[in-house]
């Protein structure tokens, strides 16, 4: 295949723009392989509420001492 040739093309109707992309964001998708996983980015208010590298405590008192500084 060339960088010339398109990759699909369109046969019948005129789409959208919007429609084109939700085409090739679809197939984007359908192209990845299954067996990787995608990163869960954490948003940046998850990060903001505890230090990097900060533990989880648990057991007794948890819940007190998790509002404490370290």
């Amino acid at each position: 295949m060339s960088a010339e040739e398109p990759l699909f093309r369109v046969v019948r109707g005129t789409p959208t723009a919007e429609e084109l992309a939700a085409l090739v964001g679809a197939i984007a998708l359908r192209s990845r392989p299954t067996g990787t996983p995608t990163p869960q980015a954490r948003s940046e208010w998850a990060r903001s509420t505890r230090p990097a590298g900060a533990a989880l405590v648990t057991g007794r008192g948890a819940w007190r001492t998790s509002g404490l500084p370290r």
